[in-house]
């Protein structure tokens, strides 16, 4: 292949020899598509008119006027949807129908990149399953009958934890066997060559939208942009843009789960004894496993943090001290849930309340014209169920 899809000593291409054939398959056309006017031309077109692309940026009169600093949200949650997803899954399922797939295959936590690749397969054709850890299936019941209702065919996976990991096992045992006719719509920044790559190609429009509006509406860049990581594919998609500002703060945040020191959390890179590099699903990244190797469960609040590993780029990042990464615990991304509702209208995703907690936190210390954009992954529509217990 051309490229390993290596980030320092992250990522590369760690896969049964079976799989080879698919993955450079995958790069030569995406690295022929990325440039082709046509697909472009109907990307954009798709992104516009179909998910509702440009999100608009929130200026949080409320908040910014109680915490003493301006706050922005960058509304991916106004997508077709509900979340960022959309856009990776419209990217990827318009290069499968290029090479002739014709049918598409996901794993999902949330539910919200299942529902974005059921719609993606719908728009375009495709025949779709969805597999999802039985766990997910029950915390997420409003995501799986969207799916449904979209025509894809979502598949329990009994297996392990019963969430995003397992369910990302399946998918690839299924691709394994089905790579001639089929795609698997990876849906965030992991896995083997080219898939971080390419979905950061699709998602990094977050960022550029992002940065042509705050210019817009303040003149100058924000101070500190935040946004949650679980694989991580909405951080990457509005860090991208601002990698080579240095004056900005980047800040991803993980999740925190019962807190660090229970080890009932998704925080790999916080937990000192827990996160360190491995290999899993096909890249070498940041992994939560035992002193023998073996994957740690994990645990959140938010179905699509809980996963025991991250985004190669994102381990290079951290390396490189590029972005800097905290944790938010269930508690505080609950509370921030509520706090965003009551004051500004806007119901957040449980994901998207742990970046939110973060930059309150952070915005008690910051100057009066001190500018935080908050990347809103999600809508909080799917997590009402929980958050009904919760409360």
């Amino acid at each position: 292949m051309k490229s390993l899809g290596k980030f320092g000593d992250f990522g590369g291409i760690f896969v049964p020899e079976t799989l080879m054939p698919a993955l450079e398959q995958l790069e030569r056309s995406f690295l022929k598509l990325k440039y082709d006017e046509k697909f472009s031309s109907d990307l954009n077109g798709l992104l516009r008119k179909y998910a509702g692309r440009p999100t608009p940026l929130s200026f949080c009169e409320n908040l910014s006027k109680e915490f003493g600093c301006k706050i922005y949200l960058k509304r991916e949650d106004l997508l077709h949807t509900g979340a960022h997803k959309i856009n990776n899954a419209i990217g990827q399922a318009l290069l499968a129908k290029r090479i002739g797939k014709k049918r598409l295959i996901a794993e999902t936590g949330a539910g919200q990149h299942g529902v974005a690749v059921a719609t993606a397969g719908a728009r375009l054709n495709f025949k779709t399953d969805v597999y999802m850890g039985a766990k997910d299936i029950e915390r997420q019941k409003l995501n799986v009958l969207r799916m449904k209702l979209l025509g894809a065919n979502v598949i329990p996976v009994e297996s392990g934890s019963k969430t995003l990991k397992d369910a990302i096992n399946e998918a690839l045992r299924d691709w394994t066997g089905s790579i001639k006719d089929t795609h698997y719509l990876l849906g965030s920044v992991l896995g083997p060559h080219p898939y971080p790559t390419m979905i950061k190609f699709f998602q990094s429009v977050i960022g550029k939208e992002t940065k042509k509006q705050i210019l817009e509406a303040e003149g100058k860049l924000p101070d500190l942009i935040v946004a949650c990581v679980g694989g991580g594919s909405n951080a990457i998609g509005i860090f991208n843009e601002f990698i080579k500002d240095k004056s900005i703060k980047l800040a991803g945040v993980e999740a925190g789960g019962s807190g660090i020191e229970s080890g009932k959390h998704a925080s790999r890179f916080s937990d000192k004894k827990l996160g360190r590099c491995g290999v899993v699903h096909g890249t070498k990244t940041y992994v939560l496993q035992d002193k023998y190797g073996q994957i740690h469960n994990t645990y959140s609040v938010a179905a699509g943090l809980d996963y025991c590993a991250v985004g190669p780029e994102h381990s290079f990042l951290r390396q490189i001290k590029r972005v800097e990464y905290y944790y938010a615990t269930d508690k505080e991304a609950v509370e921030a849930f509520k706090i965003l509702s009551r004051q500004e209208g806007i119901i957040p995703a449980l994901e998207s309340a742990h970046a939110v907690a973060y930059a309150l936190k952070i915005a008690k210390t910051m100057k009066r014209d001190g500018i935080i954009v908050i990347n809103l992954s999600g809508r909080g529509d799917k997590d009402l169920d929980q958050i009904e217990e919760i409360l």
